[in-house]
């Protein structure tokens, strides 16, 4: 988990996905190109399967448990939407099932 001191939300987020970027192994050098908060991660060199280490990290990182309907790459296409996808989240009250 990340240090979570003063950090936002979206601060987490971004850190996340520049996480997910550069664990690829694409051969760049690691946090060259800054990811805006609606940038499309896609567009920023983030895979498939880095999309899917992406998703895991939030729920860690923010004790979440996504629901499967939620797993959309609509939902973790920027750092604005991962964000609002959290927040939703985490707003809403814990059910038994």
């Amino acid at each position: 988990m990340l240090d979570r001191t003063n950090d936002t939300i979206a601060d987490r987020v971004a850190l996340l996905a520049r996480r997910a970027i550069d664990q690829q192994g694409s051969g760049k050098q690691p946090g060259t190109k800054p990811i805006g908060n609606d940038d499309e991660l896609r567009a920023c060199g983030l895979s498939s399967l880095g999309l899917v280490n992406l998703m895991l990290s939030v729920e860690t990182e923010f004790d979440l448990k996504i629901p499967e309907r939620d797993m959309t790459p609509a939902n973790f296409r920027s750092i604005a939407r991962i964000t609002e996808l959290v927040r939703a989240l985490s707003s809403q009250p814990v059910t038994s099932g």
